[in-house]
């Protein structure tokens, strides 16, 4: 289905000053967390030696599944992989503009097989135009579509050279961001895509010249907090219209009903532990 098809849902009263938000039906790929675990560590929230609900996060990621289908979007699933427990985070396996892939490869090791796994579903789901890329990328994780621009994180996963890589695949302009703070050790952790021309982020996390090309490209951002930022505020998905985010960002949902849009809450404590939360579980397939 186009991505351009509006969603029809009730509207609430706005107050006058408030934009119309249209909802636009996305198409999306996701990954049942069936071999959910934390048994490594490779970014400041994982901790091996902390239990986790394997039940738990089923029960959470189906919810969201389930808000998507109910928003009136579209979900695919690829079979998770024994052996892969970060596999659920989809948004990490790919970057997709214009129905061409542009695959991901993982710096760790305990992740490099997912990159394969995820480029095997586009080719066996007709994707044609597919690259395997050169240098490591982490897909959605670090490159965020807005309208016909790439936000490019790099600073502790994706490779800059990476950013040049994507730009000439995609032939759409790439801008290079650079975090800092390891807690925010993917683009996606650290800044949300709200609309084609809207953002939400947290400046902390950026260098000061990074912090300075967000503020010339998206001089009238939603800014995040410390506090909305350290419960994953930003690992958000928005349709345009509705803004589905952890339920305790509650600052960012105040300042996004502000603007018009419609927050929705939701809890995925338990895939928090391995650093994911809604954008991770969410791959965009933005074909032609």
């Amino acid at each position: 289905m186009p991505a351009t098809d509006t969603i029809t849902t009730s509207t609430s009263t706005r107050q006058a000053e408030q934009p119309a938000r249209i909802a636009t039906r996305r198409r999306l790929l996701m990954c049942r967390p069936r071999h959910y675990d934390v048994t490594y560590s490779i970014n400041p929230w994982m901790n091996p030696s902390r239990s986790t609900d394997a039940a738990l996060a089923l029960r959470q990621w189906e919810q969201l599944r389930d808000l998507y289908l109910e928003l009136g979007h579209g979900v695919e699933e690829i079979n998770p992989v024994e052996g892969l427990p970060d596999m659920v985070f989809a948004a990490n396996g790919a970057t997709v503009v214009d129905g061409k892939v542009f695959g991901a490869r993982f710096r760790h090791a305990e992740r490099t097989a997912e990159g394969p796994a995820y480029l095997r579903w586009f080719e066996e789901n007709g994707y044609r135009e597919v690259l395997w890329p050169e240098h490591i990328n982490e897909g959605e994780g670090d490159l965020l579509t807005v309208g016909r621009r790439i936000l490019a994180g790099t600073g502790f996963r994706t490779d800059s050279r990476a950013h040049a890589e994507a730009q000439e695949f995609f032939g759409l302009p790439v801008t290079s961001l650079t975090l800092v703070n390891p807690r925010h050790y993917h683009l996606d952790t650290a800044l949300a895509v709200l609309s084609d021309d809207e953002v939400m982020y947290y400046p902390e996390a950026f260098t000061p010249g990074s912090r300075a090309v967000l503020r010339s490209l998206f001089p009238n951002a939603v800014i995040a907090t410390a506090e909305d930022a350290a419960v994953f505020g930003l690992n958000a998905f928005s349709d345009g219209r509705h803004v589905l985010l952890p339920t305790a960002a509650k600052g960012l949902q105040a300042q996004l009903r502000a603007r018009g849009f419609e927050p929705v809450g939701v809890e995925l404590t338990e895939l928090l532990k391995a650093g994911g939360s809604v954008k991770c579980c969410t791959l965009e397939l933005r074909d032609r």
